[in-house]
């Protein structure tokens, strides 16, 4: 890492030394998205950004960063906090590389918490939230199962949180094989409900301590 990142970051964190709740968007982009259901997502991002602009605690502590995945996996975004996030205009193509997806969410959160300790800086828990219309497609099995594996490790010793929403033609069943919490169906094209959830549950984290239980609302937009 050059000289210049690492004195931009000890900036940023001195600037703003409030503990931090990292949340990385896991986003499926894959052919079958295509239409209907990448335009709500795409809605459901700009109104999630603006919520949680409005509370002045979370948008210092909730960074966000944004993964897609179809038959490549990209970090649209890196962690930044609300008011530098940009939503990204997401479109759809190609198949599901789910398991190489996870492993990239949780290599970012691995790498955002290093940098935490370095700047002294305290975290609550790191959130993934998996968005998918599907189930995996064209990567080998095995990098699904390691993917898999580790990420119940990384619940089972509390590295992360991470919550699975199927979107209307998603393989429910497979989804509950991959993760530890049961996974959501969205009720038709919720989004923007979705969305909101979620910005009230990160502020309803950001507001407690970083060791605490938060209990979160029930999602109206869900089916469990």
């Amino acid at each position: 890492m050059s000289d210049n990142i690492k004195l931009e970051e000890a900036v940023e964190f001195a600037e703003n030394p409030e503990p931090r709740c990292p949340c990385v968007l896991l986003l499926d982009t894959s052919g079958s998205m295509r239409g209907d259901p990448i335009t709500a997502l795409n809605q459901g991002l700009l109104h999630f950004k603006d919520d949680l602009a409005k509370d002045p605690l979370a948008s210092r502590r909730v960074e966000l960063a944004v993964v897609s995945f179809d038959n490549e996996v990209k970090v649209l975004q890196d962690f930044v906090t609300v008011e530098q996030f940009t939503p990204p205009t997401l479109t759809a193509q190609g198949q599901t590389f789910m398991g190489s997806a996870i492993h990239k969410a949780l290599d970012l959160i691995q790498a955002r918490k290093a940098k935490y300790r370095t700047n002294g800086i305290a975290y609550y828990r790191p959130w993934v939230f998996m968005i998918t219309d599907g189930e995996p497609q064209g990567e080998p099995e095995s990098v699904v199962q390691q993917a898999s594996q580790r990420l119940k490790a990384d619940e089972a010793n509390k590295r992360v949180a991470f919550f699975a929403v199927g979107v209307e033609g998603a393989s429910m069943a497979r989804l509950t094989e991959i993760v530890v919490r049961t996974p959501v169906k969205l009720i038709g094209l919720n989004f923007v409900e979705m969305f909101v959830w979620l910005s009230r549950s990160m502020e309803k984290v950001a507001q407690s301590k970083t060791d605490e239980q938060v209990a979160l609302p029930p999602p109206g937009w869900g089916a469990v």
